[in-house]
């Protein structure tokens, strides 16, 4: 792991992101104020710079497992296809070849046919890795993810992380099974929400700047304090740093009780 910088950062010369001031003081809604809050815990991180490509395919092999299973696949995929043109490369593996290479990420058969029928398209449409990359950096965002959702196995999640990691697009907020999840536990998006109205939730309340680190602060959390079945706020509502601007929607320290939001007694109700 890269060592962390000595004082907190976002933006910069990377990837054309812009710097972000994170003040909850100066918050202008309650979801600018969760992420401002995060701000002054996490380490604020610059977005933008990855091969779009790679970070395609990146995320593609992520899809449905974590980080600790996915990581190895990646490396495991480069080593043996990362020297010269990527999607040429991919294009001509061997499907097998290419399931043994990436096993470690689950799901290997169906996602090294994605990866490979991607690989093609990316070929005869932008001619080279090098041209799809061009398209993310420079179409604009709504083209970009309009095409990436046009390929087979490719959702909402996998395309704006492509364009945050790739294109350093600002007002990008990817919702992945964290942030689905405390973004309607918090209650900065109505409880029955699905992803995609999360994320749109997200984007129209958080500032443009602030998206990006929103995200990845947002699953942090996710992982340290606001887990799935056992929140912090559950043995100790002092034990989040978050409590002051949480509605605990599906929470219940009383009782002990932890349901998805949209299953909580009084949204099922009003349902």
């Amino acid at each position: 792991m890269e060592d962390e910088p000595a004082e907190n950062i976002s933006g910069g010369d990377s990837g054309g992101s812009t710097e972000a001031d994170f003040d909850p003081a100066r918050s202008g809604t309650r979801a600018e104020a969760v992420v401002d809050q995060l701000g002054e815990m996490y380490w604020q991180k610059r977005y933008g710079g990855r091969d779009g490509f790679e970070c395609l395919v990146r995320t593609i092999l992520s899809q449905n497992t974590s980080d600790v299973a996915s990581q190895p696949a990646h490396d495991a995929l480069m080593e043996r296809y990362g020297g010269g043109d990527l999607a040429a490369n991919l294009a001509d593996a061997a499907q097998p070849k290419l399931a043994e290479t990436v096993s470690s990420a689950g799901l290997y058969n169906q996602k090294s046919e994605r990866i490979i029928a991607i690989a093609e398209r990316v070929l005869e449409e932008y001619g080279d890795t090098a041209g799809f990359d061009r398209f993310v950096r420079e179409a604009s965002p709504s083209e970009v993810r309009e095409t990436l959702l046009g390929m087979n196995g490719v959702g909402p999640k996998t395309a704006d992380c492509v364009l945050l990691f790739a294109g350093g697009r600002g007002g990008v907020f990817p919702v992945d099974t964290h942030v689905h999840r405390i973004a309607r536990r918090l209650g900065l998006a109505p409880a029955d929400a699905d992803r995609e109205a999360v994320r749109e939730a997200l984007e129209a309340a958080v500032p443009e700047e602030k998206c990006g680190f929103g995200h990845t602060a947002m699953i942090q959390f996710g992982r340290e304090y606001c887990t799935a079945r056992a929140p912090a706020c559950l043995e100790d509502p002092d034990a989040c740093p978050m409590a002051d601007v949480c509605e605990q929607v599906g929470v219940y320290p009383e009782t002990g009780e932890v349901v998805d939001p949209a299953e909580a007694p009084d949204v099922a109700e009003s349902g």
